[in-house]
């Protein structure tokens, strides 16, 4: 179901106790219980984000959330991102979280442009509370936006930071376009992977 506003800062919490131990959270905020603090709001850009230019849906229970930017809108602007922050109040990360956040973000929007090419789907976040992951939530938020990319022949690109996410995605059709380290990054690698979009050309079963 699509999200509702008025259940934003719940898909906010579900999102980054999803992300907790993720390994690009855990490079841009190391310390552990500052992250479960901080994170909600990390998440509310995200979400509100995507509310008002794209698309975010949720599991009946709110068990999963996914956040998606549709064919057009696939680059957030800084202009927009400033209008939704300054709904928020500041987050107080410290200057090398910003630095780090940052650093990721722009080698994250470098990969996303060098590796699409025309109308495609972004997904921004997909993440299930942890309690209820394994159970079909994610791929069933994952295919309410593949049904309508499919239906415009448009393929559905991403970017995941974390190596565990990278055969979940692979069982739904994506592929690893590229696998980088990112730069000054402690380590953190970048898998950027890509849905292509259905083939349009008629099949013909053989007649006997």
């Amino acid at each position: 179901m699509l999200l509702s506003a008025e259940k934003a800062a719940e898909a906010c919490q579900v999102l980054a106790r999803a992300f907790q131990r993720d390994p690009l959270m855990v490079f841009v905020l190391p310390e552990e219980k500052r992250r479960a603090v901080v994170l909600p709001g990390l998440f509310a850009m995200t979400v509100h984000y995507c509310l008002r230019y794209g698309q975010v849906y949720a599991s009946p229970g709110l068990e999963g959330i996914a956040c998606w930017l549709p064919p057009g809108e696939t680059t957030p602007t800084l202009e927009r991102l400033l209008s939704i922050g300054l709904r928020f109040p500041p987050l107080r990360v410290g200057l090398g979280s910003l630095w780090r956040i940052g650093q990721a973000e722009r080698y994250a929007a470098r990969q996303h442009a060098l590796h699409t090419h025309g109308p495609h789907w972004y997904l921004w976040a997909l993440g299930v509370d942890p309690p209820y992951q394994g159970q079909g939530i994610g791929s069933a938020l994952l295919k309410v936006v593949f049904q309508q990319a499919d239906a415009r022949h448009l393929p559905c690109y991403l970017e995941t930071q974390n190596p565990r996410n990278v055969g979940f995605y692979e069982r739904h059709g994506f592929r690893v376009v590229s696998e980088t380290p990112i730069p000054h990054g402690q380590g953190l690698r970048l898998w950027a992977m890509l849905r292509e979009a259905p083939s349009t050309t008629p099949s013909f079963s053989s007649q006997s």
